[in-house]
């Protein structure tokens, strides 16, 4: 059994990145913490830095979003000390992927983002990914920082009805 906090939230969430084939979102994971009461956002924040600088997970922000995935060093890390974590706790964390898997693979697989180009326009950089497969990646130059915010966020909404547009335009009626 464990005897510092810290070393369990960091086993946790190496359990629930290794759980997954997709990379979970500071929110998913924060929702996990803070619904089943098991830490602060500032210690799960915490936690998950500390585990970053150590190597044992990746870090991909946006402007947005914050995506982590495990390492493989992360993984050996869990297949070593994983066996400490609670069974309870491993119960709570099967139970939350269960229930949560789709909405979570979902919310995972669609990023947008934007940055300023080197011509002083906005590019809009839009991906759709199954898994780690990735099925859209569009780019997009547009004039002013205000349309990029507002297309970054329409493609969270409506991302479906574009690639499905797609397609069908490439594809051919």
């Amino acid at each position: 059994m464990l005897s510092d906090p810290m070393t369990l939230y960091k086993l946790m969430n190496l359990y629930m990145l290794k759980q997954v084939n997709f990379p979970l979102t500071n929110s998913q994971l924060t929702d996990f913490f803070l619904v089943h009461e098991y830490a602060t956002y500032f210690t799960l924040q915490q936690a998950l830095n500390e585990l970053a600088e150590s190597g044992l997970i990746s870090v991909h922000s946006s402007h947005n979003t914050t995506r982590y995935e495990i390492t493989r060093e992360g993984e050996d890390t869990l297949d070593f000390f994983g066996k400490n974590i609670p069974p309870a706790i491993v119960d709570d964390m099967n139970r939350y992927l269960k229930e949560n898997r789709f909405r979570m693979r979902d919310e995972a697989g669609v990023i947008a983002d934007y940055y300023k180009s080197t011509s002083q326009d906005y590019v809009v950089h839009c991906e759709l990914l199954e898994g780690k497969t990735v099925l859209l990646d569009l780019s997009l130059a547009v004039p002013d920082k205000e349309q990029a915010k507002t297309m970054c966020d329409h493609w969270r909404e409506r991302n479906p009805e574009i690639y499905s547009f797609i397609i069908k335009s490439l594809m051919g009626d």
